[in-house]
């Protein structure tokens, strides 16, 4: 009876085992044939991607496609970036294990789990109290525990904090917002997508210099949802 018993829990336990195994190899597809293939290297970042399973991060009716190369939808008319996405904004802040980010946007809560896997405290904000509340739930669920929430506004930064080594938004306003300049760092660095037209956005480094002048780098077209500004929830 007892080896019967067995059996049948060794039968139970074979798709768990299979769906397991197989979003493991997806993501490891997806860091090799994504992020890799596509010029970024650092070894921090790429095993950050291993670690952190993004289908946990998108609806579930979704998760079939967690490890495909396309942005996924999400609650409030919000999405998941695209993987690449994710990983070319954490490359370019220049993430390290004593650096403090901010993220303006926490939408599912995966860019935030890669934030923590890859610096010292991440605090991330989101507008929409719905998705606030399932990326804390999902953050802390993870153990996750140098990822601080706030549900407000993100033009205005989270000032308590500054300054920050390193400003991630992943929101599109028509312009840089000043306050986001001003928590930022001397020799910090901010990634932020800025919308010139309905059609036409692109991804903008920043760089505050010792004297406080700025350095502005235009990198790459990209398409992100707006930022919206006109709730002062907190």
């Amino acid at each position: 009876m007892q080896r019967l018993a067995a059996v049948y829990l060794c039968i139970l336990m074979v798709p768990l085992l299979t769906g397991a195994q197989s979003s493991v190899e997806a993501r490891g597809r997806m860091v090799r044939e994504q992020i890799l293939a596509k010029g970024i290297v650092d070894p921090r970042i790429l095993s950050a991607f291993n670690r952190v399973a993004r289908h946990l991060f998108v609806d579930p009716k979704l998760r079939h496609r967690a490890y495909e190369d396309a942005e996924l939808p999400i609650d409030e008319g919000q999405t998941v970036n695209r993987p690449y996405t994710v990983a070319i904004m954490t490359a370019i802040i220049a993430p390290g294990f004593d650096k403090k980010v901010l993220e303006i946007g926490t939408g599912s809560g995966y860019q935030a789990a890669i934030l923590a896997e890859l610096v010292k405290q991440v605090y991330t904000i989101e507008i929409f109290e719905r998705l606030a509340s399932k990326a804390r739930e999902k953050i802390r669920s993870l153990g996750y525990k140098n990822v601080h929430f706030r549900t407000g506004n993100g033009y205005q930064g989270w000032e308590e904090h500054a300054p920050y080594d390193g400003i991630i938004v992943t929101c599109s306003p028509d312009h840089i917002p000043e306050p986001l300049i001003r928590q930022l760092a001397v020799g910090g660095r901010m990634v932020i997508p800025v919308s010139f037209s309905r059609q036409v956005q692109e991804l903008i480094l920043i760089e505050k210099a010792a004297d406080g002048r700025l350095k502005r780098t235009n990198l790459i077209p990209v398409q992100f949802v707006p930022m919206i500004q006109r709730r002062h929830a907190d």
